[in-house]
């Protein structure tokens, strides 16, 4: 069951497992746009069950959290003063799982603080958004410009939500759904992502990282996933026939069954 407390101002949402655990509390970290509820439908019970305490925060901002009207203003070093404030409150390191922007705060949160494991989910790289866009724009110019009337907070259709997050058969229900829950993002967080607070990759901690991207992902495209991996050293799991919202394609439980095998090696 999923249940919701304020902490400082931040909606957190949680699923706990049914029987006490050893294993890791995980954080998830949602990506631009969006909120702590991307999680809580598919990958906080999946996981829940395998018995890791699942939470969710929706930064300032976004979802249920303080600061929408003043969205333009945060930074990203805001944010992860936000997932700094969940991880003191749970009182024990959690492994951090971000999506998308999500998984660029959890590259900045590792300048400073240390951790269990970080999974980076079809992740904005350290070398930031400047790429993605410019991928985007050349290559889907009219889907570019309909994200950035979602960026100032215009509401955009359900055939866009499709075709910038999905590749499979989506459930037009949920579509809706989202389209309701979706927000306008900091342009100030956005601009750090580009080029002004990237990834310091020398003060970074290096826990064990899991990175996974979508083949057909047209905001953080296949190569750019790799880009990363090649960045760490480590290997890029690639999932075929996906968008970039993999917490919600059709075939959802292969990735969050990743993502448990590999937290299953995770020491708290």
């Amino acid at each position: 069951m999923i249940k919701t407390q304020t902490v400082e101002g931040l909606e957190v949402h949680f699923c706990l497992p049914t029987k006490k655990t050893t294993r890791p509390p995980v954080l998830f970290i949602h990506g631009a746009f969006a909120g702590g509820w991307m999680w809580t439908e598919t990958f906080m019970p999946f996981l829940a069950k395998a018995g890791y305490p699942c939470y969710a925060l929706s930064l300032r901002g976004h979802g249920g959290s303080h600061g929408r009207e003043h969205i333009d203003w945060h930074s990203v070093s805001d944010y992860v003063d936000d997932v700094k404030i969940v991880v003191d409150w749970l009182g024990q390191a959690p492994v951090l799982v971000g999506h998308s922007m999500g998984g660029f705060l959890a590259q900045k949160f590792l300048e400073h603080h240390e951790t269990p494991g970080v999974a980076l989910v079809c992740s904005v790289p350290p070398q930031g958004l400047i790429a993605s866009q410019f991928h985007l724009m050349f290559q889907k110019p009219h889907l570019f410009s309909e994200i950035n009337r979602i960026m100032e907070g215009d509401y955009t259709d359900t055939n866009t939500l499709r075709e910038a997050l999905f590749a499979g058969e989506v459930d037009e229900a949920m579509l809706t759904l989202w389209l309701t829950q979706m927000q306008a993002e900091s342009h100030r967080a956005l601009w750090d992502m580009s080029m002004f607070n990237l990834p310091n990759l020398h003060a970074m901690r290096r826990p064990p990282m899991l990175i996974l991207g979508a083949e057909h992902d047209v905001l953080v495209p296949a190569f750019l996933v790799q880009t990363t991996a090649h960045t760490y050293g480590l290997p890029a799991h690639i999932f075929r026939d996906m968008g970039h919202a993999v917490t919600h394609e059709k075939e959802w439980p292969l990735v969050a069954a990743t993502l448990r095998d590999w937290l299953n090696d995770i020491k708290p």
